[in-house]
């Protein structure tokens, strides 16, 4: 797995199931700029930036958890993130060079 997917902070998980099939959304921190969600539902799965009570997803070409290069995933999942962040803010922490 891409070292910077989840190397942020994970604060909650929840919506935890297993009957009938499997489900649960993971809250993270990335990059300490972004709270984000990473929803697993019966084999899809994908992220969101939280926006209030609103998400807001973010694209990535990984959506079945069964057919998903996880690499490919998190890099995804970094570029989109990374691109909202401003550089300064990215420069202070020595992340600007990862992106």
């Amino acid at each position: 797995m891409h070292k910077w997917c989840l190397a942020s902070r994970v604060s909650q998980l929840y919506g935890q199931t297993d009957t009938p099939y499997t489900m649960f959304n993971l809250q993270l921190i990335m990059y300490k700029y972004f709270n984000v969600i990473l929803n697993y539902d019966r084999g899809a799965f994908g992220c969101s930036i939280i926006n209030g009570e609103a998400g807001i997803s973010l694209e990535n070409s990984q959506s079945w958890y069964d057919e998903a290069d996880m690499n490919v995933f998190c890099k995804e999942l970094q570029q989109q993130i990374g691109l909202m962040i401003p550089d300064k803010f990215l420069e202070h922490y020595g992340w600007k060079q990862l992106q």
